[in-house]
């Protein structure tokens, strides 16, 4: 397993470097610089600080020197956050953002897979109907609308949580919601359609007819087959409900990774960009990494080598 580990580590390089490459040559083409204000500087000035910088080279001979950084651990002083590198940054704000992605993966879970069951159970319900439309609901409400939705309703009108900032259990619960509902109703219409397939099968028939219970046979048996195929997008997902929180953390004003990414793209702060662009890059790898370490453990017919012709 270590070796297989080690294998889609070294695998995960090119598409590190590859990324790096991509948002380094994306952030030099969009016009305008990292310094240029409404209020122009002196040229003077505005040389010396590209020469701190080493803006004043070609782009190539930046790119170099900023791989040469990455590849020594210096991922750079912010050019916002004037006298703080890069990776200050990144290890005071990661922790929030892996709160924050953390808390809206157990809102999907939570929400999707026994909505998912349930619709499977009462199938062509009124509980089968009530749950895909909640899903389809999830799925097609953009997060931020429903982020804004809920600091009208839950802060505004009714009083009950606060509608901004990281300073307690209470400010976690609607950024979390906001940003897990979309993905809990992606969930449950997979397990939905799984547990349905499963429940056809003749392992199913069987334990039935040797009188088990309904209730066990659906979370024993159904439910346990079907999970390959939930585990199959929770690897990306979790790396994406992790990653993908600028918006959310924007509208609730959460100090994470998103919101300082914002803040780096309007300020054309490259060293910020570049920094939270790679962290983000191998989370995503070493999410896809993992799903299939627990493919192995969920199923040993699963192998992780490739047979011999």
């Amino acid at each position: 397993m270590w070796m297989y580990f080690l294998k889609r580590l070294g695998h995960g390089i090119p598409v590190l470097l590859t990324v790096a490459t991509l948002t380094f040559g994306i952030m030099h083409l969009v016009p305008g610089g990292p310094f240029d204000q409404e209020k122009k500087l002196p040229p003077e000035i505005i040389a010396n600080i590209e020469a701190k910088y080493h803006l004043d080279k070609p782009v190539w001979q930046q790119y170099l020197l900023y791989m040469k950084q990455i590849l020594q651990g210096d991922m750079g002083p912010s050019y916002k956050y004037v006298g703080r590198d890069v990776s200050d940054i990144i290890l005071e704000a990661f922790p929030v953002s892996l709160t924050l992605g953390l808390c809206a993966v157990l809102v999907t879970l939570g929400l999707g897979v026994p909505a998912g069951v349930l619709s499977a159970a009462r199938q062509n319900s009124w509980v089968d109907h009530s749950c895909i439309f909640a899903a389809t609901l999830g799925i097609s409400l953009p997060s931020f609308v429903l982020g804004a939705l809920l600091i009208l309703l839950f802060s505004h009108q009714w009083h009950l949580l606060p509608p901004a900032l990281w300073e307690g259990p209470k400010h976690v619960l609607m950024p979390a919601f906001a940003l897990g509902a979309g993905f809990a109703g992606y969930i449950a219409r997979l397990t939905r359609s799984t547990v349905i397939e499963v429940l056809g099968a003749d392992y199913i028939r069987t334990a039935r007819a040797k009188g088990l219970s309904e209730t066990k046979v659906l979370l024993k048996h159904a439910l346990s087959n079907s999970i390959t195929p939930i585990v199959s997008v929770m690897g990306p997902l979790t790396a994406g409900l992790v990653t993908g929180s600028f918006v959310i953390e924007f509208i609730f004003s959460v100090p994470g990774m998103g919101n300082f990414f914002i803040t780096a793209v309007t300020n054309r702060d490259y060293p910020l960009i570049m920094g939270v662009t790679l962290v983000y890059a191998v989370l995503i790898v070493l999410a896809n990494i993992m799903v299939d370490l627990v493919y192995m453990k969920l199923d040993p017919r699963i192998s992780l080598t490739r047979p011999k012709d």
